[in-house]
């Protein structure tokens, strides 16, 4: 963890100047950020824009340090490639997420990197699963706590997070993460099972409608 590849650059480069743009230009800011109305008029490209931009600096720092930390352990098992694919992919299945149980409310909206990171910390944790987030608690534990929050998140409407986005990014971290290095399966069936928990939760909630 921590290693600074050239690909963590661009991405925190990219991040930064198109998010300092939307701090300083509302126009732009509103044109690309995550808005069901936008996207239901056709306009995909907040998917993909949206996460990018981010509400002040403090947003932006979390997420781009929490990146930092994250993202070497990646790039050392996947390569640049395959951590560009993580990312991406996991920043929308997270919008794509988001849009699923939001598509009802036109004016719901988000931005922020959030989901991407989150695929990148999944992916690390299928990878190293002992690792120690926060010193001291296990990153399988801390992922599989994080996304049953997420879920209690998601089904009260806790604070102006969205919590759909962290989930759908975290499943996209383990989705791209198990097709890219499917060994896992053989190296850590059990954790890849553990880590799946709070998904067939999310996925079982939903069919029952109670989320």
């Amino acid at each position: 963890m921590g290693k600074l590849d050239i690909i963590t650059v661009v991405i925190i480069a990219a991040n930064v100047l198109i998010s300092y743009k939307g701090f300083n230009d509302f126009s732009f800011f509103e044109k690309y950020k995550f808005n069901v109305g936008g996207l239901k008029r056709g306009e995909r490209i907040r998917l993909f824009s949206a996460g990018f931009l981010h509400v002040d600096m403090q947003h932006l720092l979390f997420n781009m340090v929490t990146l930092y930390f994250f993202s070497g352990l990646v790039i050392l098992k996947l390569g640049s490639i395959g951590f560009l694919t993580v990312y991406i992919g996991s920043l929308l299945v997270g919008n794509f997420l988001s849009y699923y149980f939001h598509k009802d409310e036109y004016h719901y909206s988000a931005v922020g990197a959030s989901g991407a990171v989150m695929g990148i910390i999944y992916s690390a944790i299928l990878f190293e699963p002992m690792m120690k987030i926060n010193f001291f608690i296990p990153g399988f534990a801390f992922g599989i706590g994080y996304l049953l929050y997420s879920i209690y998140g998601m089904k009260k409407r806790i604070g102006n997070i969205g919590h759909d986005a962290h989930f759908g990014g975290a499943v996209g971290g383990y989705l791209f993460t198990l097709l890219l290095s499917p060994s896992l399966f053989q190296t850590s069936l059990l954790f890849v099972l553990l880590l799946a928990i709070p998904i067939v939760i999310l996925f079982v909630l939903q069919k029952m409608g109670k989320i």
